[in-house]
C-alpha cells in the first residue's frame, strides 16, 4: 500500500470514483484509519490542485480511530476523451508527538530532509457514469396515460353508457322484485280463499247429510256455485 512496510494509515478506497457530470461539482470521500497506538499526521496532495478541493487536506488521526476526507471536483465544462482521467492523489503520513496540533502539520514534515519516516499511498481517479435518475418517460406516461386521455374522448362515452346500463339493470331488478312480491301475495291469498271455500263446502255437505238425503234446491245450487268458484280459483 505504501512505500514503507509499516503502513501508518489504511486508506479506503484506493480509487476515487467520481460519478462524472459536466457543469456540476462532484464529491467523494476517503477514510483514513489509524490502527496504531501513535498519533499520525497526514497531508493530501494531487497532481491537479486547481481542479480539486480537499477538506481537510492535512490533519491528525488519533490512535485507533478513523478520519474522513472529502474530495470535491470542480465543475467541468466537458468530459475527457473516453472518460479517462490521469489525475492522481498522494496521501503522506508520519508519526507525530501526542499534543501536536493540526496547525503544526506542515509540508516540511513529509520531506526526506526532515528525517521522518514518511508513508505514502497513491490513489487513482476514476470517472464513472452518474446514477440514472427516475425515468421521465414513465412519469410522463402516467400523467398523460392513455386511460386518462381516453376518458376525455371515446371512453368517457363508454363510461356513461356503462353507468346508464347499470342503472337500467337496477331499475329492472326492482320492477322484477316488485312483480314477484305481488304475485306471491296473490298466490297466498288464493290459497287462503281456496282453503276457506273447501271448509264451507265441507260444512254444507255435512248439513245436507244431516237431513237424511232430503235437501232443498237452494242447497244444491249453493254447492254447485261453490264448486265452480273453487275450480276457478284453482285454475288461477
Amino acid at each position: 500500500m505504501g512505500s514503507d512496510s509499516k503502513d501508518l494509515l489504511e486508506i479506503e478506497p484506493l480509487e476515487l470514483r467520481f460519478p462524472f457530470e459536466t457543469k456540476k461539482q462532484i464529491s467523494c470521500s476517503m477514510q483514513l484509519t489509524n490502527r496504531t497506538d501513535d498519533y499520525i499526521g497526514f497531508k493530501v496532495k494531487t497532481t491537479s490542485p486547481k481542479k480539486y478541493c480537499v477538506r481537510p487536506n492535512s490533519g491528525i488521526v488519533p490512535p485507533r480511530s478513523t478520519s474522513d476526507v472529502i474530495v470535491t471536483m470542480q465543475a467541468q465544462k466537458e468530459a475527457p476523451p473516453d472518460m479517462q482521467c490521469k489525475d492522481k492523489f498522494l496521501v503522506q503520513s508520519v508519526v507525530v508527538a501526542e499534543g501536536t496540533l493540526v496547525k503544526d502539520i506542515t509540508g516540511d514534515m513529509f520531506t526526506k530532509e526532515s528525517g521522518n519516516v514518511v508513508d505514502e499511498v497513491k490513489l487513482k481517479v476514476v470517472y464513472v457514469p452518474p446514477p440514472k435518475p427516475p425515468s421521465p418517460v414513465r412519469e410522463g406516461s402516467e400523467e398523460g396515460s392513455s386511460p386518462r386521455a381516453s376518458l376525455s374522448d371515446g371512453s368517457n362515452l363508454n363510461y356513461q353508457e356503462a353507468v346508464k346500463t347499470h342503472k337500467d339493470q337496477e331499475d329492472y331488478t326492482s320492477e322484477t322484485s316488485a312483480l314477484i312480491s305481488k304475485l306471491t301475495e296473490e298466490r297466498n291469498s288464493a290459497i287462503q280463499q281456496n282453503k276457506k271455500l273447501r271448509e264451507e263446502l265441507d260444512l254444507l255437505r255435512r248439513e245436507v247429510s244431516k237431513q237424511n238425503g232430503g235437501f232443498s234446491f237452494v242447497v244444491v245450487v249453493a254447492i254447485a256455485l261453490l264448486g265452480m268458484l273453487l275450480g276457478y280459483i284453482m285454475k288461477r
